[in-house]
């Protein structure tokens, strides 16, 4: 088959997905067309198999903000006619449904190229569901040739708020191979120089992964007596606010910020505890993958989280903003080194059997199989 695959390329869940399901897929055999304003995070290597088409925005003195919707539904036209594809795949459904579908229309009398939709989660909890975008939100959905979403919570939530339920439920997923434990890592001696417990934050630092929460924790586990240093992977509006609370609870030694990094595996693999303080997450991939490098997570229970991590088997789950419990959860495995590993290899099983590119992908595949044959089929 030849796809083209939209993302958003900054650093966020829906980019990551998207980038690495385009990897897997050329694997596989098919030909990707990453479309999009610039190259994806995750999105290391091009080939012969793997191509990437920019979106250039028109730069007009009529025009205050540039119209990316328009570039995006022009450039996927474009790329949908001289490429062939077989079919548009979106990643988060403001604005790249509209303009996938927008796209479809304005080349259908010569090539209909089927639109499929996947649901991350804030593109329809937060932004779709806000009064001025839901009327066009629900038109996406409506008008997509398919839609998945990336967990049953996420299913639930677009049912309650757009009554929209032809939606196929295909989780995220983990590469085995690339996710997994470090214990020899010279980066762990670099982080953990007097043999300190790793805790391990990473996320786009946007208010509603609460990771000034993290910080919280690092606090209490210090007063506690716990010998741990937390590491702070990633960037966002509230990067500044956690290096001055570090500072107010006289923890700034202990909390390291390494900023954006291109492998997230690196520091995941000799994490001792994850962080997850989030107060919305339709999935919990950051979680996932510190499942399947060992590492127990620790989180709250909202959204699909307790889908990824099994409370009490996995990881701990608690309320959103009960940093008191979380440091207590830390302390467990701080104090109990085979907790920790017991926890840790029954993550990875969980991770691998639940959620490996091996169960996943082909899932994907048969839903674009469904959705090219019923194209096929209304074409008689």
């Amino acid at each position: 088959m030849n796809i083209g695959i939209t993302v958003y390329p900054t650093y966020g869940g829906s980019g990551i997905v998207g980038s690495e399901l385009g990897r897997e897929l050329a694997l596989r055999g098919h030909n990707v067309h990453f479309i999009s304003s610039m190259l994806p995070t995750r999105l290391t290597e091009l080939n012969e198999r793997v191509r990437f088409h920019e979106v250039e925005m028109m730069s007009y003195p009529l025009f205050e903000h540039q119209p990316y919707d328009l570039a995006l539904a022009t450039k996927m036209a474009t790329v949908a006619r001289s490429e062939k594809l077989d079919l548009l795949h979106v990643h988060y459904a403001i604005p790249h449904s509209i303009s996938a579908i927008l796209a479809r229309e304005s080349i259908k009398q010569k090539r209909y190229v089927p639109v499929i939709t996947t649901l991350h989660g804030t593109d329809i909890t937060l932004v779709g569901a806000d009064r001025s975008y839901l009327p066009i939100t629900r038109y996406g959905l409506q008008q997509s040739d398919g839609v998945t979403a990336v967990s049953r919570f996420l299913k639930q939530a677009t049912i309650e708020t757009f009554d929209f339920d032809e939606i196929e439920v295909i989780p995220n997923f983990i590469c085995s191979c690339h996710y997994k434990r470090l214990p020899d890592s010279p980066l762990r001696d670099e982080l953990a120089p007097s043999g300190e417990i790793l805790l391990v934050h990473v996320s786009n630092f946007r208010a509603v992964k609460r990771p000034l929460d993290c910080v919280e924790i690092m606090a209490k586990v210090k007063a506690k007596g716990g010998h741990a240093r937390l590491i702070m992977v990633g960037d966002g509006p509230e990067r500044s606010a956690c290096y001055y609370r570090a500072e107010q609870l006289n923890v700034k030694d202990d909390v390291v910020f390494v900023g954006k990094q291109a492998n997230i595996a690196d520091y995941l693999g000799i994490a001792d505890v994850f962080l997850l303080p989030s107060e919305l997450e339709s999935f919990g991939l950051a979680a996932l993958e510190a499942e399947a490098c060992e590492v127990p997570v620790i989180a709250t229970r909202i959204g699909g989280i307790p889908e990824v991590v099994t409370d009490g088997e996995t990881g701990f789950l608690s309320d959103v903003g009960d940093t008191e419990k979380m440091s207590d959860d830390v302390m467990k495995f701080l104090n109990d080194e085979e907790m920790r590993r017991t926890f840790g290899e029954k993550a990875r099983e969980s991770a691998v059997s639940r959620y490996g590119t091996e169960l996943i992908i082909p899932q994907y595949l048969k839903f674009y199989e469904q959705v090219l044959g019923a194209k096929s089929a209304a074409s008689v």
